[in-house]
């Protein structure tokens, strides 16, 4: 497995500050933050940014997130789309293998809403693999469809694209009606991705992001994940994921350590590279 950092770890602070900090804390890998990246964009070229990649010494071995593709009707659904189109090159550009696809599908859903959002991942998956990168639906505890792991597992086969697998984010899944069980459904071939955050000590129906820790340092450890990717012989990545604005706040040079080291301490002899 490959240990990485999410970049929105730092929300608050710049790119080029968040990739020389995180490497000079050891860090090798991140899960970039799109946010991030279209905002050092506004100041460099695609060629700089790669080029500061590669000077770190930082691999961006998942982008997160696109929202808005599944169910989004109208102008909404023409400009979701359209940034789609428009991130596909970039990621492209970076080598970025993976794009994390957000399972936004909220409030009450026809059957009509459900078939739009089969075929909204399916042509996602397509136009993605044109451009040599593969996307990750990550469902949401809070959706209406998917909100667990079984579903999302059936809905990324029913498409049934190469180009199409999961984002299984740790947070999703406790907080959510995804049972132990569920995890037995995973396979090589549809995990794309894999986020980490542990919950402070509050029930799991009050949680929000703003309680994710570390992971291994709340009420969620990911110990059944763990054991479960060694039996699967996962070899993607695996990303520290906080949107804890209280996180952002320390200096990404020591969140960044601090966060790998939590991360390679958790996989233990699970880390294969």
């Amino acid at each position: 497995m490959r240990p990485a950092v999410a970049t929105v770890c730092s929300l608050d602070a710049a790119l080029p500050t968040i990739l020389e900090d995180y490497a000079a804390g050891h860090c090798d890998a991140v899960d970039l933050w799109l946010g991030h990246a279209e905002a050092a964009l506004e100041s460099q070229s695609v060629e700089q940014l790669s080029d500061l990649f590669t000077s770190t010494g930082i691999a961006p071995v998942a982008a997160s997130f696109q929202g808005g593709l599944l169910t989004s009707q109208g102008d909404a659904r023409q400009e979701h789309w359209s940034l789609f189109e428009k991130r596909l090159p970039l990621l492209s550009q970076l080598k970025i293998p993976v794009l994390v696809v957000a399972g936004d599908a909220f409030g009450p859903l026809l059957p009509q809403d459900l078939s739009r959002l089969s075929m909204s991942l399916s042509e996602a998956g397509k136009r993605a693999a044109d451009a040599g990168v593969r996307i990750a639906l990550e469902f949401d505890a809070r959706a209406s469809f998917p909100n667990n792991l079984q579903s999302a597992i059936a809905l990324v086969e029913d498409v049934g694209h190469p180009a199409v697998g999961l984002c299984l984010d740790w947070y999703h899944y406790t907080v959510g009606p995804s049972k132990a069980n569920d995890l037995w459904l995973l396979s090589p071939d549809i995990l794309f991705h894999v986020q980490l955050s542990d919950i402070a000590d509050v029930p799991r129906e009050m949680a929000s992001d703003a309680d994710r820790i570390l992971p291994g340092e709340g009420s969620s450890p990911p110990d059944p994940l763990l054991t479960r990717l060694r039996e699967l012989q996962y070899t993607g990545a695996i990303s520290v994921e906080t949107h804890n604005p209280q996180l952002w706040r320390v200096p990404p040079r020591q969140f960044g350590e601090i966060a790998i080291t939590a991360l390679r301490r958790l996989l233990g002899d699970a880390r294969m590279e």
